[in-house]
């Protein structure tokens, strides 16, 4: 059974996200979402939050694509949590050139610290490139409508949280 992770913070799941997502599953067995614990980011929504939206978000698309996906907090280094869960692959998504930079130096470092993992970059299909969470926030404070960047559930969560 080939595990991926696919690692983020998911504040919260946007439709950039389960595109990856979806794709993602065609290439793994078993994709663990680890949900990234980082008080830096001071995320809108709480850990538990995002790990349920991730798992209702998820729950068709499992069923759809046969693969089984899992949403996994952690807190440590990616590449630890990899191993953690027993991944052979991390999955990260790319939006744009600057995206790309510094994924090449993530990846650079996660192999002198494991090269037994690799690292896979997907690219969201070309309507959801630009989908950035931390721009969907701010759409929904303004008060803009967020209907083409996350689903009605989320955009529902999004628009209880702000009022």
């Amino acid at each position: 059974m080939r595990t991926g992770l696919y690692p983020g913070t998911f504040d919260p799941i946007t439709l950039g996200h389960s595109d990856i997502i979806r794709r993602a599953c065609s290439l793994v067995d078993r994709l663990v979402i680890g949900v990234a614990i980082n008080r830096d980011k001071g995320p809108l929504f709480s850990l538990e939050e995002r790990v349920a939206m991730i798992e209702a978000e998820c729950e068709t698309l499992a069923d759809q694509t046969g693969c089984e996906i899992i949403a996994h907090p952690f807190e440590n280094l990616l590449i630890h949590c990899a191993k953690d869960v027993g991944a052979s692959v991390i999955v990260r998504g790319l939006r744009a050139v600057a995206d790309f930079e510094y994924e090449y130096q993530m990846v650079g470092m996660n192999r002198a610290m494991d090269d037994s993992v690799e690292t896979v970059f997907l690219m969201a299909e070309a309507q959801h490139q630009a989908i950035a969470s931390k721009l969907v926030k701010e759409i929904a404070r303004l008060g803009g409508d967020i209907s083409n960047f996350v689903s009605p559930a989320v955009a529902a969560q999004l628009k209880d949280r702000l009022g």
